[in-house]
This record gives C-alpha cells, sequence and structure tokens, in this order.
C-alpha cells in the first residue's frame, strides 16, 4: 500500500465534520469505572494527604483519556488497526482504574506500568500508523519523547514507596502537563505550534460534553446507590436524595443549558482550533474534577448528614461545588471571551458558607451548597436568554 493510501485509511477525511464513532462510545465506559474508582478512593481518604493523591491519580485518569481523545480527532477509529489500538488502551486503563486503590500501596507498580504503556504505547502506534514522512510525524515524536519522560519518573515511583512516590509522579504529571504550553519543545526534536494541531473543533468539544455526562452519570450513581443502601426510607433520607440529585440537576443546567453548544461553534470556528482546543482541556480537567467530588459531597450528605460538619467533610461539601463553578467559569472564559458573573457570586456565597459551616451540620451544609448551584444555574439561565432576545430584536 503506498503512503498516500496508508493515510487516508488511517486518519480521518476533513472533507466533513467528524463525529464521535461507537469505538469511542464504548472506550468512555471504562472511564466511567475510572471516575467511580476515584470518588471511592476519595471518600475512604478524606485528609489533605488522601486528597493530593486522588488529584494525582485523576490527573494520571485524565490523560490517559484526554490524549486518545485527541488521538481519535486525527485518526479514524474505525479502522482495524486504529479500533485495535483504541481497545488495547481500553484494557490498560481497566487494569489501571481496578489498581487505582493500591495506587499508593502495593499496586503502585501496576498502576504506572498501565499508565505509561497507554500514553507511551499509544504515540509509538500512531508513529508507526503514519510512516516517516507524514506532517504529523514531527509533532508525534516530540510527543513520544515527553512520554518517556514523564513515564520515567511515574516508573521510579511505582518502584519507591511513600512520599517518594507521591513526588515522582507529581513530576511525571507536570511533565505532560506543561509539555503542550511550550509546544513539545525537547532537544533534538525542536518544537511544535498550535497551528500544527489541526485538530476538528466540533469533535473535540463533544467529545468533552461526553466525559462530563460520564463523571454526573457517577454523582447520580453515587446518590442512588448510597440512598438504596439504608434499610428504611424516612423523610430526611428522601430529602437527602433530592439534595444530591437537585446538585448534579444543576451542575448539568449550567455545563449544557446554555454552554455546550457556544462551545461547538467557538472552537469550530476559531482561527487556531489547536489552542482553543488544548485550552479546552485544561479547564474541563478541574470542571469535571469539581463533579468528582461532588459526587462524593452527595454520599457524605445521604450517609452522614446528621453529623457535624467536621473539616474533612467540609472539604468535599464546599470544595466540590467550588472546584466545579472555578472550572465552569475558566471554560465559558475560553468560549465566550469574559467570567461569568453569576459563576463570581457563587464562588463569593460559598467563601461566606465557609465561614459558618463548621457550626452546622453535613445536611445543612449541603443543602446549601445545593441551594447556591441552583441558584447560580438559574442566574446564568436568565442572563443569557435576556442576552439572546435582545440579539434577536436588533
Amino acid at each position: 500500500m503506498s503512503h498516500d493510501n496508508k493515510r487516508a485509511t488511517t486518519l480521518r477525511s476533513r472533507d466533513e465534520a467528524a463525529r464521535v464513532s461507537n469505538e469511542e462510545l464504548f472506550f468512555d465506559l471504562v472511564y466511567a469505572f475510572s471516575v467511580t474508582q476515584l470518588s471511592h478512593y476519595l471518600l475512604d481518604h478524606l485528609t489533605l494527604l488522601g486528597a493530593f493523591q486522588t488529584l494525582v491519580m485523576w490527573f494520571a485518569v485524565w490523560l490517559g483519556w484526554q490524549y486518545t481523545a485527541w488521538t481519535t480527532n486525527w485518526f479514524n477509529p474505525g479502522a482495524l488497526r486504529i479500533r485495535g489500538v483504541l481497545f488495547a488502551i481500553m484494557l490498560l486503563a481497566m487494569v489501571m482504574a481496578s489498581a487505582l486503590p493500591g495506587a499508593f500501596a502495593e499496586r503502585g507498580l501496576v498502576f504506572a506500568l498501565c499508565f505509561v504503556g497507554i500514553q507511551a504505547g499509544r504515540t509509538f502506534c500512531m508513529l508507526i500508523a503514519i510512516g516517516s514522512n507524514d506532517p504529523l510525524t514531527p509533532n508525534f515524536r516530540r510527543l513520544l519523547a515527553w512520554n518517556c519522560l514523564a513515564g520515567a519518573f511515574w516508573i521510579a515511583g511505582g518502584l519507591a514507596e511513600g512520599q517518594a512516590r507521591l513526588a515522582l509522579w507529581f513530576v511525571g504529571v507536570l511533565c505532560e502537563y506543561i509539555a503542550p504550553m511550550i509546544g513539545l519543545r525537547f532537544p533534538g526534536l525542536g518544537r511544535s505550534t498550535t497551528a500544527d494541531w489541526t485538530i476538528d473543533g466540533g469533535h473535540l468539544a463533544e467529545r468533552c460534553q461526553l466525559f462530563v455526562i460520564v463523571a454526573l452519570g457517577e454523582s447520580v450513581l453515587a446518590t442512588g446507590i448510597a440512598f438504596g443502601q439504608h434499610t428504611e426510607w424516612h423523610g430526611i433520607d428522601l430529602f437527602a436524595l433530592l439534595v444530591g440529585f437537585s446538585g448534579s440537576l444543576a451542575m448539568w443546567w449550567m455545563y449544557f443549558d446554555t454552554s455546550a453548544k457556544e462551545a461547538t461553534h467557538a472552537i469550530e470556528h476559531s482561527p487556531d482550533p489547536g489552542g482553543i482546543g488544548a485550552k479546552f482541556h485544561y479547564t474541563h480537567v478541574i470542571l469535571v474534577a469539581g463533579i468528582i467530588v461532588c459526587a462524593v459531597a452527595d454520599e457524605l450528605t445521604i450517609n452522614e448528614g446528621s453529623h457535624h460538619a467536621e473539616l474533612k467533610y467540609l472539604g468535599a461539601l464546599i470544595g466540590g461545588p467550588a472546584l466545579y463553578l472555578f472550572g465552569n467559569a475558566l471554560f465559558k472564559r475560553v468560549v465566550r471571551g469574559f467570567l461569568p458573573q453569576s459563576h463570581l457570586y457563587g464562588l463569593g456565597l460559598l467563601a461566606v458558607l465557609a465561614v459558618f459551616a463548621p457550626h452546622l451540620s453535613v445536611m445543612v451544609v449541603g443543602t446549601l451548597t445545593t441551594l447556591v448551584m441552583i441558584a447560580v444555574a438559574a442566574l446564568e439561565a436568565v442572563v443569557r436568554r435576556r442576552a439572546w432576545a435582545a440579539a434577536a430584536a436588533r
């Protein structure tokens, strides 16, 4: 097969808009499992150390998904060789998620090897798929170099123990997050520009939206499972269920009601889709982290509602909504060019609540944070609809 024919079968056609494939939807299932594992780990380790460990593992999970989303933006997941790579990554991601509860104990090396296999293995396979003369080849060579550098820290961390493991893995995370910010610059290999990242904006926006759905699904599952485990359902249990569901609905409303279509339009019509696509991923890592922490808060509200709101509970109860509002505000800043005031008001209210929260119960704090989220969603919906109506009247 000639190079041109080989390239045509492995890369997506840019003659028409790329659509999310069944292979990609199937691939996302394993990340629903990963999000569940992360929220359960945080719930079992409600300390500063546990939060930082969860953060590092979340970055690893997101990196594995994020780089694969970019890969399937360039490469056709329906092609047999690309489909094989995608499903191999899926298997490694499943083992990695299974090892997550013991990642800072006996399964650290397994977790690290799976992550390195996903990152470096994917990039190496893509290099083989396109050959040595493709315009994308230099970009993937630089990416592979960074994957290997980060992988050295991950494997070293897997062999280390305690705080040394956490420190080494954090450096590994920084390598892969900072690399795109400097154009994947690597000694002897040059650097890339965002103009080299010729992505399909609509596809990338849709992939991010689907991951938000996956994370929100975990929030709904956490609420339902925690409620179902109660042997008797009393009025207070039903109220806690309503609080958890309303919080998930408010998060969905904030993201999908007023910004999802705008996001697709913004990235599709950007003169630098690669640059705005990178910003999408940097903002979504914060936004989705907020959803994961909110899932923990929902379980606490249902299971520990009558308990005093100790400091370890407040990190999830207030920190989750704050992370989500902050990430969502940054996301909308990328899409619209300005920070939504509704989100800033919400963050201000959460800051005020944090002052009084130590004197309240878990149920009261969970209820108040949910009311803040509902108010932000409602305020933004009203403001945006008025703006649309005024624009239409001109």
